[in-house]
């Protein structure tokens, strides 16, 4: 008896999706995906509890305007005498909370109609893909910049933003997928079963998506935040009084030969979320990777 008659007749389905467990282990047996996990928890910690473990308030003016460093602003003072250490500490909360939900957003939608585009095709395949090669065809900085001044920069409409911007790619990468998963043996005997659509989806072609979704939600991110902070920077993001790093790289241009690490601070903190997230996510592709070839 075939493998797919085998399944059929048992009623069972082919165990194809990757053990989360046995990836996460892999993940943390990776040195260089482990010191990004560790950058991007140290960021998210800072994120999180900056009102209590910043040494002043973020907005507050607690001293001269350009303080050089000192035993009480350990990093001086901004341009109009706010502590720039504990905006420093508090600048990348914005960009990763509008990256994390935007990108979650795109994720959810994205998924649902790649898997139904995928697995169905026809007409239906057709008006998805050309509503996001439409979308994809437009730069995405440009496609950002056009959103946010029609939704307008309050966070929620941000939020909005990242999730129309990046919805397009995942529903690409997870279409593909899933007609490639539409062709194996699982997939068909469910269909001989009689499984209803959904069921298919939901029980047999999803679960062996979450590597590649947990893959597209850390690089989407990534992306994400090093937009939102190119558009603070043009002056199309965040706006003050909110500590952000790409607002307070824009605001340093003016004192950059004076005060240099007013421009370096914000932008070595950027770089090290960044450096972060693609540290991990390089370990994670790479325990993904290894558990194919295993289960091959």
């Amino acid at each position: 008896m075939s493998d797919l008659s085998a399944v059929v007749s048992t009623g069972r389905t082919a165990t194809h999706s990757r053990p989360s467990l046995e990836i996460a282990g892999r993940v943390l047996r990776d040195p260089v995906a482990v010191f990004g996990i560790v950058l991007v928890i140290a960021h998210l910690v800072l994120a999180v509890f900056h009102p209590w473990v910043a040494p002043h308030p973020t907005s507050a003016l607690v001293g001269a305007p350009l303080e050089r460093p000192s035993i009480e602003f350990w990093m001086g003072t901004d341009q109009i005498g706010r502590d720039y250490l504990s905006r420093l500490m508090a600048g990348g909360q914005v960009a990763l909370t509008v990256s994390f939900l935007g990108v979650a957003m795109a994720l959810m939608v994205g998924t649902m109609l790649g898997l139904v585009a995928g697995y169905r095709g026809g007409r239906l395949d057709e008006i998805v893909m050309r509503f996001v090669d439409t979308l994809m065809a437009i730069p995405e900085l440009i496609l950002i910049a056009i959103l946010t001044l029609s939704f307008g920069k309050d966070l929620s409409s941000l939020v909005i933003v990242v999730a129309i911007v990046y919805m397009p790619g995942v529903v690409r990468v997870v279409r593909a997928r899933t007609i490639s998963l539409a062709s194996l043996d699982f997939v068909r005997a469910a269909e001989l079963r009689g499984e209803r659509t959904g069921a298919i989806l939901r029980r047999e072609i999803l679960p062996n998506l979450t590597g590649l979704l947990g893959v597209e939600l850390a690089v989407r991110t990534s992306s994400a935040i090093l937009k939102i902070s190119a558009l603070s920077f043009l002056g199309l993001g965040i706006s003050q009084p909110t500590p952000d790093w790409g607002l307070m790289v824009q605001e340093a241009m003016g004192v950059v030969f004076t005060d240099p690490w007013f421009l370096l601070l914000p932008a070595m903190m950027l770089s090290s979320l960044i450096i972060g997230l693609n540290f991990m996510v390089d370990g994670m592709a790479r325990a993904i990777g290894s558990s194919t070839k295993q289960a091959g």
